[in-house]
């Protein structure tokens, strides 16, 4: 990625992420035994169960909240740059301390990115500021937990129909 490239794609940053709400409020109420209901301030859902049979782990949506925020990013950078998306997936895996508190001692993101001509220079630089300076969730956690990210790019074009 060029200089001039990468000058037009932080300008055309500039307003990202400056609507956020520096206060974010939620609930979390309790249901039965070790479920619990929690409550966003826009009213989404999502359950926690400490025996993981009707909801999931708050350490599960921790990961998944990591890689929502991290893909968020980096698909609309990716766009930003005119690149020709036709798929987007990624897999995420935590290690924890074994003993308590069972932080996540390091993380690894594997991206996948489907499309047309996929340059590896911006799925990088996409990844680079979102790691650095957009990902609100990764610049929350500790600053001694070793995230890894790879990126696995698939050439893929429009379907093609075929008659007989």
């Amino acid at each position: 990625m060029s200089e001039k490239q990468k000058e037009s794609l932080e300008e055309s940053l500039k307003g990202y992420k400056e609507k956020i709400t520096p206060v974010t409020k939620a609930t979390l109420t309790w249901d039965r035994e070790l479920i619990f209901v929690g409550r966003t301030q826009q009213g989404y859902e999502i359950e926690f169960d400490g025996h993981v049979q009707w909801g999931c782990k708050p350490t599960d949506a921790l990961l998944l909240s990591l890689a929502g925020c991290m893909g968020i990013d980096v698909v609309m950078f990716l766009q930003k740059m005119k690149v020709d998306l036709a798929g987007f997936k990624i897999e995420i895996v935590g290690e924890r301390n074994p003993t308590p508190p069972q932080y996540f001692k390091a993380v690894e993101i594997i991206l996948y990115v489907a499309g047309r001509d996929i340059d590896a220079k911006k799925v990088e630089r996409a990844v680079s500021l979102s790691h650095e300076k957009y990902c609100s969730v990764y610049n929350s956690l500790r600053k001694d937990i070793d995230v890894r990210v790879k990126y696995i790019i698939e050439e893929k074009g429009p379907a093609k129909e075929i008659s007989d």
